[in-house]
């Protein structure tokens, strides 16, 4: 079959439509599906599509994607709080893995710089495979879910720096590291950096109020793709300028809907990925050598599994059947080794007889996975699994007022004054632990769910909602709620729990009115420490409701200067300065007393 644009269509839609659900009835994932078929159909099978290289050259296009939407997803405030797991457990299974299996490949007759390679790139593991697995089996939120999260997190981190470094190392091995090349490439991320820094907002808030969606798809392709042209020019990967758009555009307002627009691409392109690399495993290759082929997938399943459980158990905090599904999820190859050894091949580093054996053995230890998995869980079982659940399905016949989105010990406090005055409320949280708690003491308005899933919010009658008081725990899962609402449920009133002064920012940047979480009852606190000290209550209220009055005017102050860092400084240096005046109008002292006193100023 000529490998025409009609063909390969059709051979992808071939995939999707029968391979897919017919792997997926048997447990194995789309992901597998598509590799099961880009081997069939490929050349050394079937022979359908005798020249995948335009396969190839489009799958490129997926892998982009991919790193757009993980640059979309990752934010500083995520990174802040899970940044133990993420660096330090996920830094040193890159680490470990890395110097394990690059070693073994230096052994092996690899060269430095082709084992280094070699090794990172074997010591990535499947984000899409990985996280699959765990959302089919309903173990994103475990504890070792959550781990496999924060390392793949970091792993996708690392592989934008290794895939940056690879045509350097390629050209250093040839002809010497030109360091001239290097001051360019780093100019050129300056430059996407802090151009699209300050532009890219500017062209989606121009392109938003064309109130055209496809005109809005076509800029978020055209800022995906531009990106990654970019950093082809600099003689780097192109998902390292996919990977800074997203990261440039997620604290934006647009983060939601661009993610919206550009998921469906990347499913179906990444499709086309792993079918691509399906049909460049050579079978005839594994036919004629299955002792070396077998036995790089179980050294790679073999090392990666022991590392794992090591660090799953000590840095990671977890427990013996934890550390072991860690390792099951983790061990195996990921796509991004695809595009490391792809990479390395263009750049010298690797033969192609190599990279097919290393393909050969990564797309085989993603295809055991599933299979490795389910034994484990059989000979590991889990005595909690009959507890767990699918979200609540929510009954239509409530009619709430107030939607508590979290359940926590800030959003109990505001369900127990909204019963006792009668008031219907109905409460999400996606804490299955704090649910079945709620229900066991008395609280019939609670559901399990995550209250950031529009789905979920409809049918909790979310248009008939009066108020929405979003008590969410993280800052990231706040502001999508309060993203959420105000686009969808404008006339609604929004509440929200804040956790410092930023947060409270952008908060009442979209539309809510925020509470800081500590603020009240720091206050009230401090008001009985005056009172203590034996200040007359009277007096005490009046200096605490008008140090209340003085912060929230300082908090509006900071927040229309919170994008000029130097400003945001004078500010509270200014602040600090007004503060001790107060204290001395307090105290009764000097021309602020008077005029609180309706006096006039001596003149001295």
């Amino acid at each position: 079959m000529d490998s025409g644009g009609l063909e390969l269509a059709l051979v992808f839609l071939l995939a999707a439509v029968l391979a897919v659900p017919l792997f997926k009835r048997f447990g194995l994932g789309a992901i597998l599906a598509y590799l099961a078929t880009g081997v069939l159909l490929g050349p050394h099978e079937l022979a359908l599509v005798r020249d995948p290289g335009k396969v190839l050259a489009a799958s490129e296009i997926g892998v982009v994607m991919l790193l757009f939407v993980i640059g979309l997803e990752l934010s500083l405030p995520r990174l802040k709080v899970m940044r133990k797991p993420i660096f330090m457990v996920g830094g040193l299974q890159v680490l470990l893995c890395g110097a394990a299996l690059g070693g073994l490949a230096f052994l092996a007759g690899l060269g430095w710089k082709a084992a280094l390679v070699v090794g990172l790139g074997l010591a990535l593991s499947s984000t899409a495979v990985g996280l699959q697995l765990l959302a089919e089996r309903k173990e994103l939120a475990a504890d070792h879910g959550r781990l496999a999260f924060a390392i793949l997190l970091f792993q996708d981190l690392a592989a934008i720096p290794l895939l940056a470094a690879i045509p350097l190392l390629g050209k250093a091995k040839s002809v010497g590291l030109e360091w001239s090349e290097v001051v360019r490439a780093v100019a050129l991320i300056a430059a996407l950096v802090f151009g699209g820094r300050y532009l890219l907002r500017h062209l989606f808030r121009a392109i938003a109020r064309t109130d055209l969606p496809e005109v809005f798809t076509g800029a978020a392709l055209l800022v995906v793709l531009g990106s990654a042209w970019l950093m082809e020019l600099a003689g780097l990967s192109a998902g390292l300028g996919a990977f800074l758009a997203g990261v440039l555009l997620a604290e934006s307002e647009y983060r939601h809907e661009l993610e919206a627009q550009i998921k469906p691409f990347e499913g179906l392109l990444l499709g086309l990925f792993f079918m691509a690399v399906g049909m460049g495993i050579d079978v005839q290759r594994i036919v004629a050598e299955p002792l070396l082929i077998a036995g790089g997938v179980a050294t790679l399943l073999a090392v990666k599994t022991c590392l794992l459980f090591a660090l799953g158990r000590r840095p990671g905090g977890l427990d013996t059947r934890g550390a072991f599904l860690l390792a099951g999820v983790l061990a195996l190859g990921g796509e991004f080794a695809f595009v490391v050894f792809g990479e390395a091949r263009k750049a010298g580093l690797l033969d192609a007889a190599t990279r097919d054996r290393l393909t050969a053995i990564v797309g085989l230890s993603m295809a055991a996975t599933p299979l490795l998995l389910m034994l484990a869980s059989k000979l590991l079982p889990d005595r909690l699994a009959s507890q767990a659940r699918e979200y609540d399905t929510i009954p239509d016949d409530r009619h709430p007022q107030v939607l508590l989105a979290g359940f926590g010990r800030f959003g109990q406090i505001v369900a127990r004054l909204l019963r006792a005055q009668g008031i219907a409320f109905i409460a999400i949280d996606p804490d299955i632990e704090q649910v079945n708690l709620s229900r066991k003491i008395g609280t019939d308005q609670i559901y399990y769910g995550d209250p950031t899933r529009l789905a979920l919010l409809r049918s909790a009658g979310a248009a008939r909602i009066k108020v929405f008081v979003v008590a969410i725990n993280g800052v990231e899962a706040s502001l999508r709620m309060v993203r959420l609402v105000r686009k969808h449920y404008p006339q609604a009133k929004v509440f929200a729990r804040a956790r410092d002064r930023r947060h409270a920012w952008q908060l009442v940047d979209l539309g809510a009115q925020a509470l800081r979480e500590t603020y009240g009852s720091s206050l009230e606190m401090g008001r009985d420490v005056l009172v203590a000290l034996g200040m007359e209550r009277a007096q005490a209220d009046d200096r605490a409701r008008r140090f209340r009055e003085w912060d929230e005017s300082l908090l509006e102050t900071q927040r229309l200067l919170q994008d000029d860092e130097d400003a945001l400084l004078q500010a509270a240096r200014d602040a600090r300065r007004e503060l001790d005046g107060l204290f001395e109008a307090d105290a009764g002292e000097g021309a602020m007393a008077q005029a609180a006193r309706g006096e006039q100023p001596q003149s001295s």
